[in-house]
């Protein structure tokens, strides 16, 4: 499948970056039956679409894929999606980082002359994308990558494990890996694998996987030459997995068939490290039985090993750096296993130069228009002046926006503020502000007395005003965290999510970014 593969170029040095603003409910179908749209195109998520729409006006049918209340983070396309994509002209997203689930999507289409921005791709990133993976790249001599571990063949199913040793004398750790049906096909990012590790759970057909390692200006350093993976079932279903690296002996407590009677509320989309992650197990039955357990492990290879000091119904962890799963264990008066939840992902990303939040910077916000612009040109030609005029209309709008924010804040003297989650980095640079966030902090599950402790003394080091929460109104959470520490709070939302206050109150990005702009002048004075 031959996929044309967008290209933009940054009108700054900065990393090219995802920026999106939100719509209310009436917006997301407009243009559904709009005759004169001349190309169909699905934007991924929230800020994508509302800055596609406002650079297509009337001249594409631009769908949301991410819909209401839908995180994009953990989002599981459909197969109206799917139908959608293989019938669209121009596919817009942010990256791996954001939605992971586009590497597994982009498998399973079958559009060959659908255009794919990927608008969160840097420059050095674009330029892999066009030199690399079928054209002669300027790699140093001074390293080279091999792929070992892998096996003459999988079944479907089986669990793939690969490592990429680099020979060299550098040190560099950052890794993407890139995977193809056959050397005709595209490279497609495979998401989630940013180490010299790579695991997978074998597919349906054979594939072609290649490790790719950048410095630290993220330019490729070396990579790999392709590697086959071969996929033989034997024209059988049948095979005793006498290779499978997963033992469920190992599982020191089987899964119980009351598996779905307990729910793990409070998890988060990800995780930094340091922060503390949240939890409880919430039983959907009637029982005295209190005798709970928690287990951990790093993926599925491993044994399932008890959390220590995790001996109730809830779970705080800080965070090492390493992403985990979790799951929780209720064990009746005999010590069997009563019931225990499915386990859950904590998803640990620190985003290594990557943060996808870049949409929350208006001046970055205004490069993103003008790539998203392009790749509407390139897919229409005879649209280039609609495109240009309306791109130009919204940036600047997006410099009016840019203006009020430098000259509120310019002259204050106060420039921190406190987050509940660390989504603001990109707004905080750019107007000399600092972020400081109570990592981990759930609005679904009240911290425990040792916790609030710990938000007490920040508070207090600080002297916090005000708790930011980014979605929606504060929960019962919330006030009871400002109650306890003698704080208020306030909502900046980082329009990840279209939420039912965006849509009561009809914001759309502008909109939402002046009302972070407001509410943190309750912190920055």
């Amino acid at each position: 499948m031959k996929r044309k593969m967008f290209q933009t170029l940054l009108v700054s040095s900065t990393t090219i970056t995802v920026l999106f603003g939100c719509q209310s409910q009436d917006t997301q179908d407009t243009d559904t039956n709009n005759e004169e749209a001349n190309i169909s195109v699905v934007a991924s998520f929230l800020p994508i679409y509302e800055f596609t729409k406002q650079v297509a006006g009337d001249r594409a049918e631009v769908q949301l894929m991410v819909s209401q209340g839908q995180d994009a983070h953990h989002y599981e396309p459909s197969a109206q999606d799917l139908a959608a994509l293989n019938e669209a002209d121009v596919f817009v997203y942010s990256s791996e980082e954001m939605e992971f689930w586009v590497g597994s999507l982009f498998n399973t289409l079958e559009n060959d002359d659908l255009i794919i921005a990927r608008s969160a791709d840097g420059l050095n990133q674009a330029e892999h994308e066009s030199h690399s993976h079928g054209e002669e790249m300027n790699q140093a001599e001074s390293g080279s990558v091999q792929i070992e571990g892998v096996a003459d063949h999988y079944h479907t199913g089986d669990d793939i494990e690969l490592t990429a040793e680099l020979t060299g004398d550098e040190n560099y750790d950052h890794w993407h890996w890139y995977e193809r049906e056959n050397a005709n096909e595209e490279w497609i990012a495979v998401s989630g694998q940013f180490s010299e590790t790579f695991t997978l759970e074998a597919p349906e057909e054979s594939f072609e996987i290649q490790a790719v390692i950048y410095d630290n200006n993220h330019n490729v350093y070396a990579e790999s030459e392709p590697v086959e993976i071969n996929i033989d079932n034997h024209d059988s279903h049948e095979h005793n997995h006498e290779n499978d690296n997963h033992d469920d002996s190992q599982e020191d407590h089987s899964q119980s068939e009351s598996e779905e009677d307990i729910e793990i509320i409070g998890l988060a989309d990800h995780y930094h490290t340091g922060d503390v992650v949240t939890l409880v197990a919430e039983l959907n039955e009637q029982t005295d039985y209190e005798h709970w357990h928690w287990f951990i492990r790093e993926d599925t290879d491993q044994e399932w090993e008890a959390a220590l000091d995790q001996n109730t119904d809830h779970f705080e962890y800080k965070t090492t750096g390493e992403s985990f799963e979790v799951k929780a264990v209720l064990y009746d008066d005999d010590h069997n296993v009563h019931a225990e939840s499915s386990s859950v992902s904590v998803l640990i990303d620190d985003h290594e130069d990557q943060d996808p939040h870049i949409w929350l910077d208006p001046v970055l916000a205004q490069d993103q228009v003008i790539a998203i612009r392009d790749a509407l040109i390139e897919a229409d030609p005879d649209g280039t002046k609609i495109y240009e005029e309306n791109a130009e209309a919204f940036v600047e709008e997006l410099k009016a926006l840019d203006e009020d924010f430098q000259t509120t804040l310019e002259d204050a003297e106060r420039r921190v503020f406190v987050v509940q989650h660390q989504a603001f980095g990109y707004l905080a640079d750019r107007y000399d502000l600092e972020q400081i966030a109570i990592g981990g902090l759930s609005t679904e599950v009240e911290p425990s007395p040792s916790r609030m402790a710990e938000i007490g003394e920040l508070v207090k080091e600080n002297d916090v005003p005000v708790i930011y929460y980014q979605q929606g109104a504060s929960s019962s959470i919330a006030q009871t965290v400002a109650t306890e520490t003698g704080t208020e709070t306030a909502v900046l939302y980082d329009l990840e999510v279209l939420s039912e206050e965006l849509i009561a109150n009809d914001l759309g990005y502008l909109e939402a970014m002046r009302h972070n702009l407001e509410a943190l002048q309750t912190s920055i004075y």
